[in-house]
């Protein structure tokens, strides 16, 4: 009876342990469950029973297991690419444009509620609204413009992304494609406007001139023996250039009596 008494206490002491040793190992893994670690750049959207609690982190959190859950939010700039859109131009013109958006999280608890996925939100309202402000610009608003645009699309989706906790630091517009009869009409548009500034450029030339020779033809007047120097001096020029042929200059008052009497 003694032996089997012994034998019973033994068994019930390993059972105790046993259950000492399981009820330890619960204990750590329910403590490494209950804690999170969050990175710097990180904070955790914690939930109590389903109802927002607070915003944690960064660094080393710990929450109930079961009763509390927490959802990671970065906050670093995210760079998010719009796929090319198909966009008409105010001078109806169509062409295809692709952009790249810059965001960031400012308030994780709006990003995280407000909004299912504010990465795809944030990336349709993109190509919306791309299409939509682009819409209103003519195509050589799209071609020299370019920092406008950025600028106006960038409000228009900062204000629409405020409410969701997200704020658009850039946006830029990557390429804008156009098709091969367009590329042909604005490169005769712009032959065409080289040479209508060439035909001004001459014209202004022209009229230049005539002004000067004017005023030169002014001062000559004024003076007869002035012109005769005028006519040795041209002389001169034609001289010094070996020509065989030599020009020498009439004075219109010596035909003037000879043009007179064939009248």
């Amino acid at each position: 009876m003694m032996l089997q008494v012994e034998y019973f206490d033994k068994e019930t002491d390993m059972e105790w342990d046993l259950s000492f040793v399981v009820i330890v190992l619960l204990l750590v893994l329910l403590l490494f469950s209950s804690l999170r670690i969050f990175r710097e750049y990180e904070r955790g959207v914690v939930f109590t029973l389903g109802r927002f609690w607070k915003v944690k982190g960064p660094g080393l959190i710990v929450i109930i297991p079961g009763i509390q859950q927490v959802v990671r939010v970065d906050l670093r700039t995210i760079v998010l690419e719009v796929p090319t859109q198909d966009v008409i131009s105010r001078d109806n013109v169509s062409v295809k444009v692709s952009a790249v958006v810059y965001l960031r999280v400012i308030d994780p608890q709006k990003a995280i509620i407000q909004v299912e996925n504010y990465l795809n939100a944030t990336s349709q309202l993109a190509q919306t609204m791309l299409r939509s402000v682009l819409g209103k610009h003519q195509l050589d608003d799209m071609l020299a413009e370019r920092e406008k645009l950025n600028k106006d699309i960038q409000e228009a989706l900062d204000s629409q992304t405020d409410s969701w906790g997200i704020k658009v630091a850039n946006v830029e517009i990557k390429q804008v494609d156009l098709t091969e009869s367009m590329i042909r009409a604005i490169a005769r548009q712009a032959e065409a406007e080289r040479e209508r500034r060439a035909k001004v450029i001459h014209a202004e030339g022209e009229l230049q001139a005539s002004e000067k020779l004017f005023q030169a033809a002014k001062i000559l007047s004024q003076e007869p023996q002035a012109i005769q120097l005028r006519y040795l001096e041209t002389l001169t020029v034609i001289g010094a250039d070996k020509n065989t042929t030599i020009v020498f200059p009439l004075p219109m008052d010596l035909v003037a009596p000879f043009l007179s009497k064939t009248k």
